[in-house]
């Protein structure tokens, strides 16, 4: 054992080697190994019971909980729909443009908000874009949460760290840092960063386009069904395209049925009338939102069986008694009609939509002839779908994925989000309260449903988080930290100064991977003034390069809060973010240092 190193130091050193080890070679899932980190701080006790488990109440752990159903209510809304389609128009089909569109608006937003914040709102429009450009999430979300964290860097109110920064340098006389005082270096970053995704970091990023989530593994688009307006309803004495217009029903109309009688194409100028029945095409969102809108229905569900779904407050488990069933090849039901089969008689649940792979339909259900491969949307209950499980006509059941999109309060929600932004920008609340008090406004105005917020937690994540926080309170505690501070400004001070703050930023990086930017910047702030004044130099150079080493290292994926929100939805693995973090991170490095001696000489 070192002679300058206790006992709890050498645990702690130990630990925090084995940790990364497995992190890096990702034997063990993350959020076990989070786990066991907990476990192996307390059984060498370098901490008590509650410090090694206070990350789980953690501001960190509690604002990437409240980000989840914050952004699960701009997707339940429909409101993160919305904007994708606004960005998806600005981005243009390439994913040149799409990063070259997504990084500045991403990076100047987080210059005036919490990355964190910035990222959560921009995930969900980003996947949209992925999806519907075909490129792989891997390719866009780390862009993303990089240009989040360098957009921070563009202000002094976009990181905790440039507050904590400024305050060192006024208790050691001299002025604080302006609000734009790093405007030019956090500029410059952003540039930097968008210049780096182009040109090599696109190379880098991983492609994996298996990496679907398993949820969605038997989603299927473009489902037949029908749907009859009802009396009162809004859409009474409208044509087809003042709906359409509207954009508020995502559809397409392949027949009509007025009055029993079939109306032909072209339908945009016909109106609506009470009791019309329109065959349309349509997405698994909207079969489920036709539940909870006044004034329109499925046909199915109004004509077999009201008792079901009776009240509007069903529609929240309505994607629960939902199932898909696939027509077995040398099924019986293959050439017949539902009517023909007298489907509901024979096995109880009700059809209420079908999907085909290929062919445009346009019968009414009941007399649609069933292929082998058609898949039925069933609905019922659980003793009928087992028997309809358990008939050999259909080779597979599986659940129906949909999510309601309550479109009327997507207004509400992005006001809640607009809201949740002001207070943790401005300090009216922390962020942590800011955001906790978002989510629950989301569920008090059912923006999201209490089930569906509790969905949109990723606990993996979660508890990732909340086994990571202990190790920085570990490196603080054991003296570690200090230790390390020291070490530096002993070893290194008769270095030219751009060496001395290149081995400053190197050395916060790596701190910075396991504690937040703002208690890292705390940390080596004053040894920087330290080291500065015994140089004879000015010591905004040193106390900036701490700062924006805390936030920009993007050596890992623990080291940033809005690394691990787009972790999951990105089906990434740890080394990923060491092969394109660590090359970005020398170049934000040499970027930094020469900035800094230029805005601050002498």
């Amino acid at each position: 054992m070192p002679a300058d190193l206790t006992v709890q130091q050498l645990s702690f050193l130990v630990i925090l080697a084995v940790a990364f080890g497995l992190f890096m070679t990702e034997r063990i899932r993350n959020d076990i190994v989070a786990l066991l980190i907990v476990l192996a701080l307390y059984l060498t006790r370098v901490l008590s019971s509650s410090e090694a488990l206070s990350g789980f109440g953690s501001e960190p752990a509690i604002v990437v909980a409240s980000i989840f159903v914050l952004t699960g209510a701009l997707h339940h809304t429909g409101l993160s729909d919305s904007v994708g389609r606004w960005i998806g128009r600005l981005a243009g089909r390439s994913y040149t443009r799409a990063i070259a569109v997504i990084m500045p608006s991403v990076s100047l937003l987080s210059a005036f908000t919490h990355h964190v914040t910035t990222t959560a709102m921009m995930l969900p429009v980003t996947l949209n874009l992925a999806r519907e450009r075909r490129i792989p999430a891997s390719k866009l979300l780390m862009p993303l949460s990089f240009a989040a964290s360098l957009g921070t860097t563009i202000t002094i109110i976009g990181a905790p760290a440039f507050l904590v920064a400024s305050a060192a340098l006024q208790q050691a006389g001299r002025p604080g840092l302006d609000i734009f005082s790093i405007a030019p270096i956090g500029l410059s970053l952003s540039l930097v960063g968008l210049i780096f995704m182009l040109l090599v970091g696109r190379f880098l990023l991983p492609s994996r386009q298996g990496g679907e989530d398993p949820a969605n593994l038997f989603r299927l688009d473009n489902y037949f069904t029908e749907v009859t307006i009802m009396p009162g309803s809004s859409l009474v004495g409208k044509t087809l395209a003042e709906v359409k217009a509207d954009d508020h029903y995502h559809f397409t109309v392949a027949g009509w049925v007025h009055e029993s009688h079939r109306l032909y194409p072209p339908f945009e100028e016909e109106r609506l009338s009470a009791g019309d029945v329109l065959l349309v095409h349509t997405t698994p969102e909207d079969i489920v939102a036709f539940r909870q809108e006044h004034g329109v229905e499925l046909r199915p569900v109004e004509q077999y069986l009201p008792e079901m779904l009776t009240a509007r407050s069903a529609v929240e488990d309505l994607d629960e008694r939902l199932v898909q069933a696939v027509v077995a090849p040398n099924s019986d039901l293959v050439g017949r009609t539902l009517a023909e089969i007298d489907f509901r008689r024979r096995y109880g649940p009700i059809v209420i939509g079908l999907w085909r792979q290929e062919g445009w339909m346009q019968q009414e259900l009941a007399h649609t002839r069933l292929q082998e491969g058609d898949v039925l949307l069933l609905l019922g209950d659980g003793q009928s779908l087992a028997r309809v499980a358990r008939d050999r006509d259909f080779s597979i059941l599986a659940p129906f994925h949909s999510e309601v999109r309550l479109r009327q309060k997507a207004p509400l929600a992005g006001a809640i989000m607009l809201a949740t932004v002001f207070a943790a920008a401005f300090n009216l609340l922390t962020l942590e309260m800011a955001s906790l008090a978002g989510a629950v406004a989301m569920v008090l105005t059912r923006c999201i449903t209490g089930r569906q917020a509790y969905r949109a937690i990723d606990a993996r994540i979660y508890v990732f988080i909340a086994g990571a926080i202990p190790l920085g309170a570990a490196m603080q505690k054991t003296g570690v930290a200090a230790l390390l501070a020291g070490w530096l400004q002993n070893a290194i001070g008769g270095w030219d100064q751009m060496w001395i703050l290149l081995a400053l930023f190197a050395m916060v990086g790596m701190v910075t991977q396991l504690m937040s930017d703002a208690a890292t910047t705390a940390l080596f702030a004053p040894v920087a003034v330290a080291l500065a004044k015994a140089l004879g130099q000015a010591p905004e150079p040193y106390v900036v390069t701490v700062a924006m080493a805390a936030v920009t290292a993007f050596l890992t994926p623990i080291g940033h809060h809005g690394n691990l929100l787009v972790y999951g939805p990105g089906r990434y693995q740890f080394s990923d973010f060491v092969r394109v973090g660590t090359p970005l991170t020398i170049l934000i490095a040499l970027v930094v240092v020469w900035l800094a001696t230029i805005l601050w000489p002498g």
